[in-house]
C-alpha cells in the first residue's frame, strides 16, 4: 500500500514517525511538509513554499486572524459549535488566503509531478490542512476514489478548526490529544507515535539535580508557575532548572538526557512528545492530567500535579532517589507498550481493513 502524509511541518516529529513505522511495517511511505521546521526535525520531501513562517506573515496573521486563533492556552477549549469550523476574518484574510494558494499551487503542482504524489492510495493530512486552503487538489483526490485521512495533533483542531473543505471529504479522523475527542463528532484518539529505541536509559549521578521544562510556549505549559517554583525549591536544595526552548532539536535532546526530572505542563492538555522523549530515556516526569484523562490511562507512569501540588511532588522526588529511579523504569516501560509507532500504526491499519480499505496482507482495495 502506498502512504503519502502531509503537513505543513514536521510538527514535534510526529508525521515522520508514522512513516518511519508504515515503511517498518512494509508499506511505502512519504511525508511532505511545507515548510521546515525551525527545530530541525528530519525531513523528506519539503516543498519550502513561500508565505508560511516567516516574520512578515506572523505579524500580518497578527493584524488579520481572529484573536481567537493567535492566543495559548492551558486549558481545554470548548466552542460553541462542535466542530469549530475555519473561516477567513474579513476580506483582507479572505484576500490574503486566496493569493496565498495561487502562489502555493504554482510551487506545488511541479512537485506533484516530479514525485508522482496523485498515485499513492491513502492520504493522511497530519493537521487537517492538505496543499491548499481551498482543498482544491485533496477534492481532486477524493474524485479519484482516493482515501483521505485527517490526523489532528492540538491546536489545529482546538483554535483553527477544520477546513470545511477537507472535513466534508475526509473517510477518518484520528487524532493523537486526548481532549480533542470532545472537540469533532466523528474522530477517533490514538497514542502518539514514538519510537521509544532511539533512547538509553541512563544512570545519573548528578550532585545538583536538573530540573527540566521544555515548553514550546509558555503560556500553554503554564511555565511562569513551574520556572517560580522550581527557582523557589533551589534556595533549599540541590537543585537547578533547565530551561529547554527555542532550541534546535538535537540541542534540546542533549540538554534533556542530562536532566534529572522533567516537568511537563500545568493545566488540562495532558503529556506531548517532550514527555514521552524524558520517559523513554528514564526521566520520571510530572504533568498535570484531567480526571477523564487519567481513567482512560489508569496504568500512567507520570507524577500526576496541579499547581497547588506542583512543590510537594518536586520536594518528594528531590528526597527520594530511589522514587526517582523507579518512576523512571516504570516510564520507559509503559511508552515502549502503547507509544511504540509500530503498534500505533498497526491499530490505524486495523481501522482500514474494518473499512474494507485494505486486505489481510494489507494490500489497498478500492
Amino acid at each position: 500500500m502506498r502512504i503519502l502524509h502531509i503537513a505543513p511541518f514536521n510538527i514535534a516529529g510526529v508525521p515522520i514517525e508514522f512513516v518511519r513505522a508504515e515503511r517498518t511495517l512494509g508499506h511505502y511511505s512519504r511525508l511532505v511538509t511545507l515548510g521546515r521546521d525551525r527545530r530541525g526535525y528530519e525531513e523528506d520531501i519539503c516543498l519550502e513554499l513561500p508565505m508560511i513562517d516567516d516574520p512578515i506573515l506572523r505579524l500580518v496573521k497578527h493584524v488579520a486572524s481572529s484573536k481567537r486563533v493567535l492566543r495559548k492556552s492551558n486549558l481545554r477549549e470548548h466552542p460553541d459549535q462542535i466542530p469549530r469550523v475555519w473561516k477567513p476574518r474579513g476580506m483582507l484574510e479572505c484576500l490574503l488566503v486566496r493569493l496565498r494558494d495561487r502562489i502555493w499551487e504554482s510551487r506545488i503542482m511541479p512537485s506533484i509531478r516530479k514525485y508522482g504524489l496523485l498515485d499513492f492510495d491513502i492520504y493522511q493530512l497530519d493537521g487537517g490542512l492538505g496543499f491548499l486552503r481551498s482543498g482544491k487538489i485533496i477534492k481532486e483526490l477524493k474524485s479519484r476514489g482516493k482515501k483521505v485521512v485527517c490526523c489532528y495533533l492540538g491546536s489545529d483542531l482546538r483554535l483553527r478548526g477544520v477546513i470545511p473543505q477537507i472535513d466534508s471529504i475526509s473517510d477518518l479522523n484520528l487524532t493523537t490529544e486526548f481532549d480533542l475527542r470532545e472537540l469533532h463528532p466523528d474522530i477517533h484518539h490514538i497514542f502518539f507515535p514514538f519510537n521509544p529505541y532511539r533512547f538509553q536509559v541512563m544512570e545519573r549521578r548528578n550532585k545538583v539535580l536538573r530540573i527540566c521544562h521544555s515548553p514550546t510556549d509558555r503560556k500553554a505549559k503554564g511555565s511562569e508557575r513551574i520556572i517560580a517554583t522550581v527557582r523557589e525549591l533551589a534556595k533549599r536544595y540541590p537543585v537547578r532548572l533547565v530551561l529547554i526552548e527555542n532550541l534546535p532539536y538535537d540541542v534540546a535532546i542533549k540538554l534533556k538526557a542530562g536532566c534529572d526530572i522533567m516537568i511537563d505542563q500545568l493545566g488540562e492538555l495532558g503529556y506531548g512528545i517532550s514527555s514521552l522523549e524524558a520517559l523513554a530515556m528514564g526521566i520520571p516526569t510530572l504533568t498535570a492530567l484531567t480526571p477523564e484523562y487519567e481513567a482512560c490511562i489508569p496504568d500512567h507512569p507520570f507524577i500526576k500535579v496541579d499547581e497547588e501540588t506542583l512543590k510537594e511532588r518536586l520536594i518528594e522526588l528531590i528526597e527520594d532517589g530511589q522514587m526517582r529511579h523507579r518512576k523512571g523504569l516504570e516510564g520507559r516501560r509503559w511508552v515502549e507498550r502503547y507509544h511504540d509507532s509500530r503498534t500505533v500504526v498497526s491499530g490505524i491499519l486495523a481501522k482500514y481493513r474494518e473499512f474494507g480499505w485494505i486486505d489481510e496482507y494489507g494490500n489497498f482495495i478500492c
